[in-house]
């Protein structure tokens, strides 16, 4: 764990005192339109963010502001109904208490989704793509400005090589298809331009969006093991006639959340509540 931090401090007070402790098996992060996998919980129980201290408040459309706790793949996890983006107010660091509060109530395995924009030929709308690594080009750290030399994150494996392995498994055993490749951030809001899409593929780019990345340094920083999932919403600007906007983004998003909800479902069964080890039941 990192320094001490009064933000977390007082978030994992407030999940306590709601019963929101663990340990869990995982907690997730739901992108734009992805909502459907807080639905899928068992013995859900919900808190709202304005209710946490430190958690963001919602402000983003197709994005709600809710924590769960419940039951996925038969074991105990959160999901985080919604995300703040770097974008809303210039803060890459507005995820840093929710994060740091996952660790705090038990939990040692984050898994993140989003919605993303498709440079890869074999990966259209509505693809499933784990992601492997990322480039940073926002400019942007959320550990700017943290004294400690915690600060100092190696992210050489940010996506945990042996979760990326459950996470093949687990697409393996329903059936479905899964892709891999490497996310790039930009800070948006606006999306890319087609000029910017080419950059980040001469880069190693195979995916494009506006999140992420921050939650998977502070998590990182916060101890907590990562594997990150992207639903493919649109071919990235310039691609294949590609011209994305966010009403797009909602709706595609959508429409591939329940095979998304499946996936997770069948990564949660692979893990241990608390640790994020494999599941051997």
């Amino acid at each position: 764990m990192a320094s001490a931090d009064p933000a977390v401090d007082g978030a994992v007070a407030a999940l306590g005192a709601a019963g929101f402790a663990g340990p869990f098996a995982c907690a997730v992060v739901t992108g734009t339109g992805l909502g459907l996998l807080a639905e899928s919980l068992a013995e859900r129980v919900s808190l709202p963010y304005a209710e946490i201290p430190g958690f963001p408040q919602h402000g983003v459309s197709g994005h709600g502001g809710t924590l769960h706790r419940g039951r996925l793949g038969g074991r105990s996890v959160l999901v985080l109904e919604g995300r703040a983006h770097a974008y809303e107010r210039g803060e890459a660091a507005a995820m840093r208490a929710a994060i740091g509060a996952l660790a705090g109530v038990g939990t040692g395995t984050l898994l993140l989704t989003n919605a993303s924009g498709s440079l890869m030929p074999e990966a259209g709308p509505g693809s499933l793509v784990m992601l492997a690594d990322h480039i940073n080009l926002s400019g942007l750290n959320p550990l700017i400005g943290e004294a400690s030399d915690a600060r100092f994150v190696p992210m050489t494996d940010a996506y945990d090589p042996g979760l990326r392995a459950l996470m093949r498994d687990a697409a393996r055993s329903i059936g479905l298809t899964l892709h891999e490749g490497v996310y790039a951030w930009f800070s948006g809001p606006s999306f890319e331009t087609p000029a910017e899409v080419r950059m980040a593929g001469r880069l190693g780019a195979d995916l494009v969006g506006m999140s992420t990345v921050p939650e998977v340094i502070l998590a990182r920083f916060f101890g907590l093991r990562v594997a990150a999932l992207s639903v493919v919403t649109n071919r990235a600007a310039g691609i294949g006639g590609g011209d994305p906007n966010h009403a797009g983004t909602k709706s595609e998003a959508a429409a591939a959340a329940a095979d998304l909800a499946r996936l997770a479902a069948a990564f949660v069964e692979r893990l241990e509540d608390g640790d994020g080890r494999q599941h051997d039941g």
